[in-house]
């Protein structure tokens, strides 16, 4: 009959058989053979930076044309390709990652597996944001619109350079329990469209709301030092990027991904769970 076939569609998972996907996902993770999650990492460093790219692009102009909380919605959704990228395309991203605590909380992994595997695929994003972030500036995108577009990253880092350093910890906090949250939804998905969908508005919010995500700043940061040495309207030095933003932006990442999602939902649906 009409419409019976729709009967048999499947279901999206509920959240108890979520946290088991979570878990299993987790050992495959922690227990991946180090070439292979470093290559799947600097891909992910690199989609990362196109979403950077794209929401960069996006926002080039938007300023007193547009109203600031639309254009931040826009550069929100435009950024949220880059962990479509990685979760659809497949590839391994260290804020994502911080999920496999969920797999070590039920001892399924060790802890030298879990810090070798967040260590492996740190320093690969870091090479896939920066081996972009040399493309596009070899590209000469930053010259784009009369150079208004290198301008609104330089805006962006020097916004990213001003946080104390318990903000910037704060900031990471609130922008991985958010990127988490979108991984997490994207384990209820039974087709692309569930993933695609789940993973867009969280990610937009955290752009949209000025939350920081440590390997999207491995982009912008030094690219925007690259782009003020050219063009002599500043400094953005090594020393500023990684103590006034990465370090404590990372430490942030970590405890939201541990702390608010991981640790949460392990403690809800896995912690009576038989071994």
């Amino acid at each position: 009959m009409p419409g019976d076939a729709d009967t048999h569609l499947p279901d999206a998972l509920l959240p108890a058989a979520m946290a088991v996907k979570a878990e299993s996902l987790g050992v495959l993770k922690a227990t991946m053979p180090a070439a292979t999650a470093f290559v799947l990492a600097v891909l992910a460093g690199a989609f990362i930076a196109l979403g950077a790219v794209f929401a960069t692009t996006v926002a080039t102009g938007a300023a007193g044309e547009v109203p600031w909380g639309l254009a931040r919605l826009a550069s929100g959704l435009a950024f949220s390709l880059g962990l479509i990228l990685v979760v659809v395309g497949g590839a391994e991203l260290f804020t994502g990652n911080t999920l496999i605590v969920m797999a070590w909380l039920g001892g399924r992994v060790q802890t030298p597996q879990v810090l070798r595997s967040w260590a492996v695929v740190y320093a690969g994003n870091i090479v896939g944001a920066l081996g972009t972030a040399a493309l596009v500036w070899a590209a000469g995108w930053h010259k784009f619109a009369g150079g208004a577009v290198g301008e609104t990253l330089v805006a962006s880092a020097r916004l990213k350079l001003d946080f104390g350093f318990g903000q910037a910890i704060a900031l990471g906090v609130l922008c991985n329990a958010l990127v988490c949250l979108a991984v997490w939804l994207s384990f209820s998905a039974r087709s692309t469209a569930d993933r695609i969908l789940s993973v867009m508005l969280p990610i937009a919010c955290f752009v949209a709301a000025g939350f920081e995500h440590c390997v999207a700043d491995w982009f912008v940061l030094p690219l925007a030092a690259a782009i003020t040495g050219e063009a002599a309207v500043g400094d953005l030095n090594l020393v500023d990027i990684l103590v006034r933003n990465i370090l404590p932006v990372t430490i942030g990442n970590l405890i939201g991904g541990v702390g608010l999602v991981g640790g949460v939902y392990w403690f809800v649906y896995l912690r009576n769970r038989p071994t």
